[in-house]
């Protein structure tokens, strides 16, 4: 099959199901509730829905638009957009790329580990074992451990990897599948949820914001920095999907899209995982043991659990896999497009080693941890923000908007441009030197 044929989605809701896809996972299952439960609950939901607005419908845009534009990943768009203003600038971006390319890579390795983690909770659910162990020491049996979980990890990573042989197309079938069973399977969990005694109390923190809360500056950082990492925004990943586009596509219009539903995930995570703690008196702020000891826990006490184990960590498993294919997939095109002798199954056995040869070794939660708050601190942030630059700042602006445009049913003008320049490039700067500082201060 030619390279051109890997190179296309077929329809715009193919292309939504899978951009939703790779914004849809961890983030949205347990770092949305999370955030929320430490940071003022519908203060927090408030500041969070104002920056998806703002990043979703310029942010988001811009990187699909870039992506289409440089008809590649992220080398080969970064390298378009410092040519756009002065030719021999072309090899400073092209190298300047190589940050969020690699920020892309060091995440699917540190994801691959807990999808593994994930498909060994669904493993024990079907086996019914977890639904009569102590779910904590069950948890650290196998995440304290080397080499705990490797038969889970490779099959998450030769499955994800296999399911890119056919580029574009490939990942459109998988998402049109997995997406609308991820929202399904949420909202049965969210019904029974609903039921719990005590309920009614996590609906009440989540929906109802202590207006105070607004005042304080963290809860806007932090509720920045979910929605950036929520919806890909890594100067790197949501660019390879956009070079995929059709050029008659409204790539504005799109990125709402996308936005929209990638919120819709989150709440509808939680709207389970919230209602449930709070019935159950537990913490949601509890990050990864959430997922494996928290709701194991509940999920043993209600009727039916069992089930309901199944049901959960299948939705896991799929938002998993789809984030993970854009995370390779970022990473595999920009390598076919640099290396021009690569075809895609070699580039995509590349991409099985480093990321076996290396996540192997970060099996245990102790090592997987320092390395995500590496990645999520650092090099997520600086990605987002010299993307943010590159694309408001150094790139030719009526480059951007004619590509912004291109297929536009309502162009967009000055206004778009002006809250790209001068309030989500701010933001993405605040961004980056916040983590920097909250790094170095603790």
């Amino acid at each position: 099959m030619s390279e051109k044929k890997h190179r296309q989605f077929t329809s715009s809701w193919g292309f939504v199901l899978s951009a939703v896809g790779s914004a849809v996972g961890m983030a949205n299952v347990w770092g949305f509730p999370a955030k929320m439960g430490s940071n003022g609950g519908g203060a927090f939901l408030l500041a969070y829905l104002f920056f998806i607005l703002l990043f979703g419908s310029v942010g988001l845009s811009a990187e699909y638009a870039v992506g289409r534009r440089a008809h590649t990943g992220t080398l080969g768009s970064y390298r378009m957009a410092w040519t756009s203003r002065r030719k021999e600038l072309g090899g400073a971006g092209a190298a300047l790329g190589w940050l969020p390319l690699a920020g892309s890579m060091c995440i699917a390795i540190g994801y691959a580990v807990i999808i593994a983690y994930v498909l060994k909770a669904f493993s024990a659910s079907i086996s019914g074992s977890l639904m009569r162990a102590d779910t904590a020491a069950w948890f650290e049996g196998f995440s304290l451990s080397d080499y705990s979980v490797v038969p889970f990890h490779v099959v998450v990573v030769v499955g994800t990897l296999l399911t890119l042989l056919l580029g574009a197309k490939s990942i459109e079938r998988t998402n049109k599948v997995m997406m609308p069973l991820f929202f399904l399977i949420f909202l049965v969990l969210a019904v029974r949820v609903a039921f719990l005694p005590g309920a009614a109390e996590g609906y009440k923190y989540m929906l109802t914001p202590r207006w105070k809360d607004l005042l304080d500056p963290m809860v806007w950082v932090w509720a920045m920095g979910q929605a950036f990492f929520s919806l890909s925004i890594t100067g790197s990943g949501m660019i390879v999907y956009g070079a995929y586009l059709d050029p008659g596509e409204d790539v504005v219009s799109l990125a709402k899209r996308t936005a929209l539903f990638d919120t819709i995930a989150a709440m509808v995570a939680a709207l389970v995982i919230i209602p449930a703690c709070f019935a159950y008196g537990l913490d949601v702020g509890a990050g990864p043991s959430l997922l494996f000891v928290t709701l194991p826990r509940i999920l043993q006490d209600i009727p039916l659990g069992q089930l309901f184990a199944v049901i959960l960590y299948t939705a896991m498993v799929f938002a998993g896999v789809s984030s993970l294919q854009n995370m390779f997939e970022a990473v595999g095109e920009s390598l076919l497009h640099r290396f021009p002798r690569l075809n895609r199954k070699v580039m995509l056995a590349l991409l099985c080693v480093i990321c076996l040869g290396i996540g192997l070794h970060m099996e245990p939660i102790f090592k997987w941890g320092p390395w995500m708050d590496i990645v999520s601190i650092y090099i997520i942030p600086i990605g987002a923000t010299l993307g943010a630059l590159s694309w408001f700042w150094i790139m030719k602006r009526e480059e951007l908007m004619e590509e912004i445009n291109r297929g536009a049913k309502k162009p967009s003008g000055a206004v778009w441009y002006g809250l790209g320049r001068y309030l989500y490039v701010p933001c993405a700067v605040i961004l980056c030197c916040v983590a920097l500082f909250l790094k170095v201060a603790f």
